[in-house]
């Protein structure tokens, strides 16, 4: 039987407070045509709750990557149910669907994916124009999540003049800027040397103790060591949950 971790308690929770669900897999399916029938997860059950921080671990080819275009909402399920804070996913008609992704999670990836001639601030801030955010609003949240990351000093600064982790930053702040109910990092340290992946996964540490839901998608055991709750995936399906021996 798996374990779950002990979490951090976020903002505003008293720690005898039981977290909710801000992510519920059923029995996910999916598959892709071809021929054969390329079958990339097998009913794929899974649950998070607010304030966790979890890796989900496992070698190329393991379907975790698919598994992280179900849980963002970028891709639909085969088969299967998907909620996220609450919500069907299922039952969003694909402008709906954009809603939520836009105001329930933020994604953060190997590669940054920053506007390289825009200010760390703007880059921040435009995370948040498919919310519908106001301009003043959004500019305000964009400077708030640059200081929660370490940024804030640097808010005018442009990707070009920064370090490799310091643009991870960046991206960090621009998932976290919206307040999601779950931040999705995959390989997050991936591009970076191990000094700097070390100061980016213990930032991670840091806001999840603010109170942030944190999903690592990760093929590194060690990496995935590290974190409170361990998710590994093989071949499509869910092969152990466990919680960390010794994790902080």
């Amino acid at each position: 039987m798996s374990t779950r971790a002990q979490t951090a308690t976020p903002a505003g929770r008293s720690a005898s407070e039981p977290s909710s669900p801000v992510l519920e897999l059923e029995q996910v399916t999916k598959e892709y045509p071809g021929s054969p029938t390329v079958r990339a997860l097998l009913g794929v059950s899974l649950t998070v709750t607010a304030g966790e921080l979890l890796a989900i671990v496992g070698p190329s080819g393991s379907g975790k990557s698919t598994l992280l275009h179900i849980i963002g909402t970028l891709e639909r399920p085969t088969a299967g149910r998907v909620r996220i804070a609450g919500i069907d996913a299922g039952g969003l008609d694909d402008r709906r669907l954009a809603a939520l992704r836009a105001r329930r999670i933020g994604f953060v990836f190997q590669q940054f994916f920053l506007a390289e001639h825009q200010s760390a601030l703007d880059n921040v801030a435009d995370a948040l124009l498919y919310a519908g955010v106001e301009f003043a609003q959004r500019r305000r949240q964009a400077a708030e999540a640059l200081e929660q990351v370490g940024l804030g000093r640097r808010a005018r600064s442009r990707p070009t003049e920064m370090s490799g982790g310091e643009r991870q930053r960046i991206a960090i702040a621009r998932a976290l800027v919206g307040r999601p109910a779950i931040v999705l990092a995959d390989e997050p340290t991936g591009n970076l040397d191990q000094a700097t992946g070390a100061s980016i996964l213990e930032l991670l540490r840091e806001l999840n103790a603010q109170g942030a839901t944190i999903l690592v998608i990760t093929h590194n055991r060690e990496i995935a060591g590290q974190l409170p709750r361990q998710v590994e995936i093989v071949d499509g399906r869910i092969v152990s949950d466990t919680t960390a021996q010794g994790a902080s």
